[in-house]
């Protein structure tokens, strides 16, 4: 077994807060990004550069309500989609390529359907309507390491100050 060279990174699984000094503060991500862009676009290193999402919040959309109708056919709807997956694969393996597709179908229809009704059952109405979650950002810093931070900023700045202009 070797050991790692002593001049080679160790690659971190750790979540760690991003470091550096911000060079530009932004209303929306495609600004951020666009600012980030304009760097890359410099021949700046943009491996120094992080864009971070501030004042985070979680933002639930409620899209419609839950019924048994909708549970069933969301259900037989999934569960036909991956039954016609695993039937394809039974056919390419039998002789019998069309019984096979509809026994996977079927059998898709069944445990998509059992699979949707017994937590919906068991949550005893609870929690009746469908909803889609995002997590927004209320600013977008772009941040740099501190050896090139000041070359970023005046860099972001000089576009803004043509943009203006």
């Amino acid at each position: 077994m070797s050991e790692p060279r002593p001049d080679t990174k160790a690659v971190s699984l750790e979540k760690k807060r991003p470091e550096g000094w911000p060079v530009g503060s932004f209303q929306t991500y495609s600004e951020a990004q666009a600012a980030v862009d304009l760097l890359s676009d410099n021949k700046f290193p943009v491996t120094d550069i992080t864009i971070v999402g501030v004042d985070l919040i979680e933002v639930e959309r409620v899209t419609g309500r839950l019924t048994w109708g909708r549970v069933i056919a969301g259900g037989a709807a999934s569960g036909a989609w991956l039954g016609l997956f695993f039937g394809i694969l039974m056919a390419l393996m039998s002789a019998t390529w069309f019984q096979s597709i509809v026994a996977g179908i079927l059998m898709g229809l069944v445990f998509g359907i059992v699979g949707v009704a017994v937590p919906y059952a068991a949550s005893r109405g609870k929690r009746d309507f469908t909803s889609s979650t995002q997590i927004v950002a209320g600013r977008y810093d772009v941040i740099c390491t501190p050896e090139r931070a000041r070359e970023a900023r005046d860099m972001i700045a000089l576009k803004a100050r043509n943009f203006a202009s």
